[in-house]
């Protein structure tokens, strides 16, 4: 299984957005981003629930646990 950090990259890469892009989108600046992709820094459990709302996924999937996408309700 992937770490969070490669997941979210690969979530960003799919979405065509460098990370100045994401940055903006979740109102951080890119070095934050560089720095989830780089699993230095993680977000809090609010940014998790925003980046799997935003992306569709699971927070299993996105931070590794899972490799099914699907948000199940």
């Amino acid at each position: 299984m992937s770490d969070f950090g490669s997941r979210f990259r690969e979530l960003r890469r799919e979405r065509k957005l460098n990370q100045d892009e994401m940055g903006a989108v979740f109102g951080v600046t890119r070095r934050t981003i560089c720095a989830y992709e780089h699993d230095t820094l993680h977000p809090d459990f609010k940014g998790l629930l925003f980046i799997a709302e935003y992306f569709g996924v699971s927070l299993d999937y996105l931070v590794g646990w899972s490799d099914e996408r699907d948000v199940r309700r």
